[in-house]
């Protein structure tokens, strides 16, 4: 069922919303071989400690340029930065009464409609088939409906018919960056562009639609958008998107920004731009894969440093004290999403990638203030080298 809305630009800023899995682990699982009684309520899981505090300076860390407290780096280099502590929000976050407001229109999508993903749901009443090992996490699952909400951004400069560069976000609906977009398209700072909101199909980790969709490492996500997404949003928002991947880009939070990467990763001709926020890049995929055992720490493992450079732009912002698993007894640790990031950073500039990556001090997973004090410098950073109308 296709439902559709007109809407004026409202404000709100949710990008990044899903919580990831490890902040909240998985109860100890049944006995192998049992299940809980059908019905039972799961058990309730234990609080998580906190994750510990990291020195961007420490052993192991990339060299980074620090940054005085309160500023972002420029727009125009790549590199390490170290921001914070303090964390004010950026003067693009706020509506600005003299900027011309873009118009938003929402539509629902149903799991019965889908070829790709016609939905599952974490079964807490079954045993997992196996237990939690280096190889990633394991879960029961059950087919389940799901309904997802689509929003799409369009700015008032938007020129009827043409083929418009636009950007995909995971875990919608999120009104707040297409505030960012409305001040920054009018600073001429980015292009004039079509945003594009995805709700994931619900739940989050090993075993949900959402976990299935964000953590597997390979290109189903982003030909899910294209064929099943892309057509419906320059319907119901009668615009054009284009087929040009320099005029494409994907952003996302947690698992979402491993979403993000993936689509750019797998279908370069697709998409050329990507930012993410305490990007899930470690070993959550589910169900395992033997091609990439390890899920989206893969990515810094091998897949990045072993295949020639593709022609992406890539932002990366994590905090000091972002998602931490503790390394299981059977082997490295693959569940520190620092280390995760950090290692992106090595292996990006080792392979001359345009990429920035913020270090954010006083910051937890997906940090709120943080996101508000660096969104504005990070879209623009990513679209670099794109050409803006009327830009001097």
């Amino acid at each position: 069922m296709l439902r559709a809305l007109r809407m004026g630009l409202a404000v709100g800023f949710v990008v990044g919303v899903g919580i990831a899995w490890a902040q909240t682990p998985s109860a100890p699982a049944s006995p192998a071989g049992t299940a809980a009684p059908a019905g039972a309520a799961a058990p309730a899981r234990p609080p998580r400690p906190p994750a510990p505090v990291r020195d961007p300076n420490g052993p192991g860390m990339v060299k980074s340029v620090e940054l005085p407290d309160g500023q972002v780096p420029p727009a125009n280099k790549d590199g390490n930065f170290i921001i914070g502590p303090t964390h004010n929000p950026a003067p693009e976050m706020a509506v600005d009464p003299s900027v011309p407001k873009g118009d938003v229109y929402e539509f629902t999508m149903e799991s019965k409609d889908s070829k790709f993903y016609p939905g599952v749901e974490r079964d807490t009443t079954a045993a997992p088939p196996g237990a939690p090992s280096a190889e990633g996490p394991v879960s029961a699952s059950r087919p389940a409906p799901y309904t997802r909400h689509v929003a799409v951004y369009v700015p008032k400069q938007y020129v009827a018919g043409t083929a418009a560069p636009f950007m995909v976000g995971t875990d919608g609906i999120d009104r707040g960056w297409f505030t960012v977009l409305d001040n920054l398209i009018a600073q001429k700072r980015v292009p004039v562009m079509i945003a594009i909101s995805v709700g994931s199909g619900g739940g989050d980790g090993p075993g949900s639609e959402r976990g299935l969709e964000y953590d597997t490492m390979s290109g189903k996500y982003a030909e899910w958008v294209q064929a099943e997404v892309l057509p419906l949003a320059e319907k119901t928002a009668h615009v054009k998107l284009t087929d040009d991947p320099d005029g494409r880009g994907t952003i996302g939070s947690s698992s979402g920004g491993a979403a993000a990467m993936a689509m750019a990763w797998y279908h370069p001709e697709s998409y050329h731009r990507v930012l993410t926020r305490s990007g899930t890049f470690v070993n959550q995929q589910w169900p395992h894969n033997d091609a990439v055992p390890h899920g989206a720490w893969e990515l810094h493992e091998h897949l990045i440093p072993e295949s020639p450079a593709k022609p992406l732009r890539i932002f990366m912002e994590v905090g000091d004290r972002d998602n931490y698993g503790p390394p299981p007894a059977q082997g490295p640790n693959m569940h520190d999403w620092v280390a995760a990031n950090e290692n992106m950073a090595k292996v990006l500039a080792a392979k001359g990638y345009h990429y920035q990556l913020i270090f954010a001090r006083n910051a937890g997973h997906t940090d709120r203030p943080v996101r508000a004090q660096i969104l504005p410098e990070a879209l623009e950073y990513l679209w670099q080298g794109y050409p803006v109308a009327g830009k001097k």
